[in-house]
Order: C-alpha cells, then sequence, then structure tokens
C-alpha cells in the first residue's frame, strides 16, 4: 500500500484493535466510542469488510470505525489475517492495527482477580491459554502500527494513550516515547530500540547517591559528567538522527525508544530524561520510567 492511500482524508479509517485476552479490549473500545468511533465488537473477519462497505455506502457514512477481533471468536481467528491484507488492498480504507499486549503474570493476576476462564485454556491453567494465545497472535503482533503494553497501565492510563494516538487533535502526529527501565524486572515488550547502559559507572555504589534515582540533579550530574557518557550521547545523537525520520518515513505513528539499566533508578533514567529533551526539539516526545516505583524504601 502507497502512503499517498494512507494520506487520503476520504478513506474510511479503521482500526483493528486485538491482542491478547486480558490486555484492556474493553476499556480500548469504550475509549474509541468516546472519541467518536463507530465501534464493533468481534464480528467474525470473514464479514468484516462486507460490512465495513455497507458503513462506507450507507446515508450516514461512517468515517472512523474501530473493530475488536480476539479469541471469543477463535473458530474464524484463522481467517483475519487473510482479510486485513483484504482489506488493505482495498480502495477507500485507511487500515491501523492496535495490539494489547501484556506480561504472562499480570494477565494471570487479572483472570484470578475476574474470576473468568482464558477461552484458550479448555478448562485448564489460564498460563496455558495465555501460552498458546501469545503463539497464535505472534503474526499479528508483527503488523501492529500501535503496541501498548498495559501491564503497568490502569484503565485510566489507557485511555489516556489511546486519546493521545487516536484523537482528532492529534492524527498525523509522530511520537517519541522514551523511556527507561530496569533489566532485573525485563525488558519492555513494547520497545521498538532497546539501549542497555550498564557499562556506564554505576551510581548505586556511591553512598550518598543510592537512595536517589536519576530524576535527581545531583545523580544526572554524575551519569552526565562521565566520558563514556558524552561519548554515547554523541553516537547516539547521530545514530537517532538517520533512524527517526526512517521510522516515520515507514509509516510508524510511534517509536519507542528505552534505555536499560541494572535495576532502572540511576543512569537509565538519566539518559531517558536527556534525549526525551533533546528528541523534543524536533518531534512530539513523552517519557516515562518504568522501574523507579520498584524502589524499595
Amino acid at each position: 500500500m502507497t502512503e499517498q492511500k494512507k494520506e487520503n482524508s476520504g478513506n474510511m479509517e479503521l482500526v483493528v484493535i486485538t491482542g491478547m485476552s486480558g490486555a484492556g479490549k474493553t476499556v480500548a473500545m469504550q475509549s474509541f466510542e468516546d472519541l467518536g468511533y463507530y465501534c464493533i465488537d468481534n464480528l467474525p473477519p470473514e464479514l468484516l469488510l462486507t460490512f465495513l462497505k455497507l458503513l462506507a455506502h450507507s446515508d450516514h457514512k461512517q468515517r472512523r470505525v474501530a473493530a475488536v477481533m480476539d479469541m471469543r471468536g477463535r473458530e474464524y481467528f484463522d481467517s483475519l489475517t487473510g482479510t486485513l491484507d483484504q482489506i488493505d488492498a482495498a480502495d477507500g480504507f485507511d487500515l491501523q492495527v492496535l495490539f494489547l499486549d501484556a506480561d504472562d503474570s499480570t494477565l494471570v493476576k487479572r483472570y484470578k482477580e475476574t474470576r473468568r476462564k482464558h477461552p484458550l485454556s479448555h478448562g485448564g491453567l489460564v498460563s496455558d491459554g495465555i501460552r498458546k494465545e501469545r503463539e497464535m497472535l505472534s503474526d499479528l503482533k508483527g503488523r501492529a502500527r500501535y503496541l501498548f503494553n498495559t501491564s503497568n497501565l490502569g484503565p485510566r492510563e489507557l485511555r489516556e494513550k489511546i486519546v493521545e494516538s487516536f484523537s482528532e487533535s492529534e492524527k498525523g502526529t509522530f511520537t517519541v516515547n522514551v523511556m527507561s527501565f530496569g533489566y532485573k524486572h525485563g525488558i519492555p515488550i513494547d520497545a521498538d530500540i532497546a539501549l542497555d547502559v550498564r557499562f556506564l559507572p554505576n551510581p548505586y555504589y556511591i553512598e550518598k547517591l543510592k537512595p536517589l534515582t536519576g530524576l535527581q540533579s545531583e545523580v544526572y550530574d554524575y551519569v552526565m559528567e562521565q566520558n563514556d557518557t558524552k561519548e554515547l550521547i554523541t553516537k547516539l545523537e547521530d545514530l537517532f538522527r538517520f533512524l527517526i525520520p526512517r521510522y516515520k518515513e515507514e509509516g510508524k505513528a510511534q517509536l519507542v525508544i528505552a534505555f536499560g539499566c541494572t535495576g532502572g533508578q540511576h543512569r537509565s533514567v538519566s539518559l531517558a530524561e536527556y534525549f526525551a529533551e533533546k528528541l523534543s526539539e524536533e518531534y512530539k516526545t513523552s517519557v516515562t520510567h518504568r522501574d523507579i516505583k520498584h524502589r524499595k524504601g
């Protein structure tokens, strides 16, 4: 599909909401309804293109449509990829896939809290159903334009993220999301670029800096004054000048750049803060620090 078609304002905008069961698709659909989208919940994929054409030619043409497609209709789900290919090739539609994910432990916890059965567990362990679903969705996840990890998001935060990405006022805005994380808590699954900065001197081993984070000037200045940090920043600025415009040209709506250190408190936070401010000179930018909340005390 050409970018010319993608930029045709006369096309119907279709957002297919999919992802892991328990990752927040119900909240997502409600958010799209609030944004004025015509929402469809779990229509068999074979009927989707026909239904969209009916909407497009009705007296009250729908310009923005969101469709939830998930494993509840698992007997039809195998045909979803083919249906998306047909829609992608058809005139009159701008297709975007939003994939909602969460780590396995979060999904298991959510199922236990709601006491619901996983659609693929067949009466067995929830974890088995999650594993099967993750395997079945791997190809679909790969074609997603938006990938939201909801492990650390409540309903309000997920709504805000959807509004930021899909509201009319933000339409067409390319966003760079910079984040910090700790490797001991796992690599963020929604990172497009993950950078390991554990080779930098660690403020954790300096007694007065240990209880602080990269959000405090004492830690930030310590990290930034290191020669290796200065050289790293120079190389990364050059890399980002090359990479980011090409991600944007490829059609991505957002780019997630993640900096990781051991615990996600000092070095990664400092680098994320620096690049969030630096990149904001050219792009709409946000910054999050995933693992600061893991700090004890």
